[in-house]
């Protein structure tokens, strides 16, 4: 069982004190019952270490900023400080999501380690006392879920990133995530031994956005180290804009064309690149690239937006990288 935590937010020009305090709430109940229990037993044994480390519950919150550039941002974050056992520590430099999350385990003082994006929200009130309770695994994942109920979906029905989120089916089913735990991590929501996390961290070559969770994966793989899959899922709830989301996923797919060697094996869009290439399609895709590129981009950001065109664009943005 789970006792000392060191729960770790990353966050760049993103307020999150509303998380940190649904996570300090539950956090210092789970303090105080172990509290309680303590007491109870200091007053049962005279023994001057009566009180067991097995009922001690211990944690911390720490909240690194990766360098925002949005000063009402860091502003209001510095609330944080103010909550009991909580930390916000502010950098001026970006790093980027692999190092920043280094950096935090190496700040940490618990045994365990628990990652959140700071773009989710806590929808359970048993989330804290879930992963605690769960059989010692050195990485477990909870996943994360969206709302699907008729106003959400009617208010997103053009938002290209719900669409796709709810296409993935997978992230709120841990059976299904299991039956590939290595390709269907994330880092938005997991706990791991600091050990582990210290002796094979994040590679901090991945400086711009995407793929360091995938890369972070194969190594536990390589390693032999296993995922546990539950379910123990965060909201997300924050969805950017469609130009936004496609400028995110070009940035991702600028990363993934970089490390495209180490993750051979762990990407349809790299599979999909082999096929054309074997298929003698690759150079004919390369040149529909300029003449495609801005009618799909319209649909995408416009009142039509669609799953089949986004995957279209995606590869043939893939492909024009390799020039």
């Amino acid at each position: 069982m789970i006792n000392t935590l060191s729960i770790l937010i990353p966050t760049y020009n993103n307020v999150c004190v509303e998380l940190v305090k649904s996570l300090q709430a539950q956090a210092s109940l789970l303090y105080s019952s172990s509290d309680s229990l303590s007491s109870s037993s200091d007053s049962l044994s005279s023994s001057s270490d009566s009180r067991s480390s097995s009922s001690l519950f211990e944690y911390e919150i720490l909240v690194a900023d990766d360098g925002s550039t949005d000063e009402r941002t860091i502003e209001g974050n510095r609330i944080i400080n103010t909550l009991p056992q909580c930390r916000y520590i502010e950098r001026k430099e970006n790093v980027g999501r692999a190092a920043i999350r280094n950096f935090l385990a190496r700040e940490a003082k618990y045994t365990w380690l628990l990652f959140i994006d700071s773009n989710m929200n806590v929808i359970s009130h048993q989330y804290l006392a879930n992963y605690l309770k769960e059989k010692e695994s050195d990485v477990v994942y909870g996943g994360y879920q969206i709302k699907r109920d008729a106003e959400t979906r009617e208010r997103l029905k053009y938002n290209l990133r719900y669409i796709f989120e709810s296409a993935g089916t997978q992230n709120g089913n841990h059976l299904q995530r299991q039956a590939h735990p290595y390709a269907d991590f994330h880092t938005s929501n997991f706990i791991v031994k600091r050990s582990i996390l210290l002796k094979h961290p994040f590679d901090e070559r991945f400086s711009h956005y995407g793929y360091e969770d995938v890369l972070w994966g194969k190594n536990l793989k390589d390693n032999h180290i296993p995922i546990l899959h539950v379910d123990n899922p965060l909201g997300y709830e924050h969805f950017i804009g469609n130009m936004s989301f496609l400028y995110k996923t070009e940035e991702s797919l600028r990363t993934l064309y970089q490390f495209r060697n180490e993750l051979q094996g762990y990407s349809k869009i790299i599979d999909y690149a082999h096929k054309l290439k074997r298929w003698h399609l690759y150079p004919p895709c390369q040149h529909l690239f300029p003449l495609l590129s801005l009618p799909i981009k319209a649909r995408l950001t416009g009142n039509k937006p669609s799953i089949f065109m986004f995957n279209i664009y995606k590869l043939l943005y893939y492909i024009h990288l390799d020039r």
